[in-house]
């Protein structure tokens, strides 16, 4: 059994404050521990429930955040920048569960921890084939397009609730109940970790039970930006078109563009804001 796991970090257990998930901020090392804990509890599940090989995708900003020297040895990382699949990078067909730790609710959310769609303060809405989505239907999307189902989704209650709409019976841990964007009430790390590694177990004890995340092709992917001038500069990349002042569409057969995708919005979104010269 080949277990595929996904770590976003906004909801891993006991964090709530961004400086805890950029390098150089206030409580950022021990962050990356807690994210490895929250990893760890995984993969301990992951292989009592008979797993031969766990891969871990660090799928946070840097994705240089997980500790390799903390990292449970039986698991694999990919771990670094230039991926041109992100959150999902390294899931191909040939697994059997994809898990997705840490994850958090979209943006707009209003009792979701630290609330976003891919980027922090640049996008709005995003909608996949019509359907307004966050980070976990996303990636369940891809899981979806090479067959392999999601079984498992951690982070707080608002993320858990949006996994539940989107993939259904899928199993959940919410680590912590959001009061507002940067508040939260959180369980014991010792307590959360534990219901982790027993959901893990119990979700892949039911492998049976789930089904792929199926969209049918052709995939398109509409944001909504906050600047109309990040729409115009998004619009510059081939098959992306400008629909209204501050929305952006594009299509394709093959969902992997939809990955590729957010990296080069992020490039190009990041420069604007930084007014390096985007525009010539």
């Amino acid at each position: 059994m080949r277990v595929y796991l996904s770590v976003d970090m906004e909801g891993v257990t006991g964090l709530t404050d961004p400086e805890e998930m950029h390098h150089g901020g206030r409580g950022y090392e021990r962050g990356c521990e807690f994210m490895t804990g929250d990893a760890n509890a995984v993969i301990r599940g992951a292989f009592a429930a008979g797993a031969t090989q766990v891969l871990v995708n660090d799928a946070h900003g840097s994705t240089r955040n997980l500790r390799i020297d903390r990292l449970d040895p039986r698991a694999t990382l990919i771990r670094g920048p230039g991926k041109p699949h992100r959150m999902g990078q390294g899931l191909t067909e040939g697994f059997d569960a994809a898990i997705f730790a840490g994850y958090h609710a979209r943006a707009g959310v209003s009792h979701g921890v630290l609330n976003h769609t891919w980027m922090g303060k640049e996008i709005q809405n995003v909608w996949l084939n019509g359907e307004i989505c966050g980070e976990t239907r996303l990636v369940s999307a891809f899981a979806g397009s090479v067959g392999v189902p999601v079984v498992l989704v951690t982070g707080d209650v608002a993320v858990c609730e949006e996994a539940r709409e989107v993939l259904g019976d899928v199993e959940t841990v919410a680590v912590k109940q959001g009061i507002d964007m940067f508040a939260a009430e959180l369980l014991p790390i010792a307590v959360a970790q534990r219901k982790i590694e027993e959901s893990t177990v119990t979700a892949l004890n039911r492998l049976t039970d789930f089904r792929p995340y199926a969209i049918e092709p052709p995939y398109t992917l509409e944001v909504e930006w906050n600047s109309t001038a990040i729409a115009s500069a998004c619009a510059i990349i081939p098959g992306t078109r400008r629909k209204s002042a501050r929305n952006t569409e594009f299509t394709t057969p093959d969902y992997r563009e939809i990955m590729a995708l957010f990296g080069l919005y992020a490039m190009i979104a990041g420069q604007v804001a930084c007014g390096s010269g985007v525009y010539g």
